[in-house]
């Protein structure tokens, strides 16, 4: 059977799997990456990791190859640029390292570029020629696709969208230090930060008054404007209000037919989507109005990063059978 080796590397969790050409995902783990500071020990871990999967799927399988989806990515260089939630600085030529140890053909891209290729090949993109991809996890990431193709970018750097300037009033700062910026406040750390925001602007009674921040998850947020907590939705609504905005004006560059949202802030549901449809079109210029739509990802939750970073090499298995 042929398979890809689908890497998601994330500021806490390393995800790997086995990931056929309909993007079913056979075995799969993960470890903790922050417990690997040392980059040779961390890519070792990589090769251990992927032998145990072999050994564990238990039949003949034909490796293809090994993508990537990792923060601050350069698919031209192969290289990791300053991530600012990785314990590595600087440029590190991952790609160019890993092959020392699985020799393959190996891929490597920004992980919400990756995710619109994922999109594109198994999920609910496959008869799209132009939607973006937002990830809402830690912080705020896109993946484009215009008239068909992704877009890469000269260095393989585009779509940084969570770093663009929103000048919001208290002008938070991005993980790359940018005033203002979008991650900073749709994201779940920034729906975390304005829930504190909230409780300095509002006097009324709160379950969050009683919790420090770094004992705060999206989940308990979640859980608050269920039962009504104000502060709890009037933090969703803020947070939907400016991604609203922000969407709104990415529509211009491209006019996708519709966002595709995952990550984790998604499974908020309604809370944050229903204020989220009702600014949205509010926000777009007339001539869009009505015509892009606001879906969540069709790739299973557990499995999506793994499933899109795998299409990194499926796009390329499928370009030579054309």
């Amino acid at each position: 059977m042929d398979l890809v080796i689908g890497i998601d590397i994330g500021g806490t969790k390393t995800k790997i799997g086995l990931v056929n050409e309909h993007g079913e995902c056979y075995e799969k783990t993960f470890f903790r990456t922050k417990e690997y500071p040392n980059l040779d020990n961390y890519l070792d871990k990589i090769k251990s990791t992927v032998d145990e999967l072999l050994d564990n799927f238990g039949k003949d399988a034909n490796i293809i190859g090994c993508g990537i989806g990792a923060p601050n990515a350069s698919s031209k260089n192969g290289t990791i640029e300053s991530a600012s939630n990785l314990a590595w600085k600087g440029s590190v030529p991952l790609v160019k390292l890993l092959k020392q140890r699985l020799d393959m053909p190996i891929r490597i891209m920004n992980d919400a570029s990756a995710a619109a290729l994922g999109e594109m090949l198994f999920g609910g993109a496959k008869n799209m020629t132009d939607f973006i991809v937002i990830t809402l996890g830690t912080g705020f990431g896109a993946g484009i696709v215009a008239n068909g193709q992704l877009i890469d970018g000269f260095d393989g750097f585009a779509g940084e969208l969570g770093h663009v300037d929103m000048t919001i009033g208290d002008g938070r700062l991005t993980g790359l230090g940018v005033k203002g910026g979008l991650e900073a406040y749709v994201s779940a750390t920034g729906l975390k930060r304005t829930v504190m925001y909230m409780q300095s602007k509002y006097l009324v009674d709160s379950r969050f008054r009683d919790i420090a921040y770094n004992d705060l998850h999206g989940e308990d947020i979640t859980q608050a404007a269920e039962e009504g907590d104000e502060i709890a939705l009037k933090a969703f609504d803020y947070t939907a209000r400016i991604m609203a905005q922000a969407l709104a004006n990415f529509t211009a560059f491209t006019q996708p037919e519709a966002f595709i949202l995952m990550g984790g802030l998604t499974n908020s549901g309604k809370w944050i989507m229903t204020p989220l449809e009702k600014y949205f079109n509010g926000f777009l210029l007339d001539v869009y109005k009505g015509k892009v739509k606001l879906l969540h990802s069709a790739m299973e939750g557990k499995t999506a990063a793994i499933c899109g970073a795998a299409a990194l090499i499926w796009e390329n298995e499928k370009k030579k059978q054309v």
